[in-house]
C-alpha cells in the first residue's frame, strides 16, 4: 500500500461508528494481524495523537519483557 520507508505501514479505509459505539475492523486488517473472533483487544488513547487498538496477548508479552528491568540489579544514584 506504501512504498519505500512505509513498508509494513497500513491504511485499511474508513469505518463508521454504530449506535453503541462499535466498529467493525476491515477484514485486511484481521487478517494481518491475526484477530480472530473473541480475541480480547486493548484500546489505548492519547488525546493528542489519537485511538491505537492491539492485541491483548500481544501487549502483554512486551510487558512482561519490560518487567525484566526489575530482574537486574537497581544501579547506585549518582553522586552530587
Amino acid at each position: 500500500m506504501f512504498d519505500g520507508d512505509h513498508k509494513g505501514k497500513h491504511i485499511f479505509g474508513t469505518v463508521r461508528v454504530g449506535e453503541r459505539g462499535q466498529i467493525v475492523i476491515p477484514k485486511k486488517a484481521r487478517e494481518i494481524f491475526s484477530i480472530q473472533p473473541g480475541d480480547t483487544l486493548l484500546v489505548l488513547g492519547d488525546e493528542k495523537r489519537g485511538i491505537a487498538i492491539v492485541k491483548a496477548d500481544s501487549f502483554h508479552a512486551m510487558a512482561m519483557k519490560m518487567l525484566t528491568v526489575f530482574d537486574r540489579e537497581p544501579e547506585e544514584a549518582p553522586e552530587d
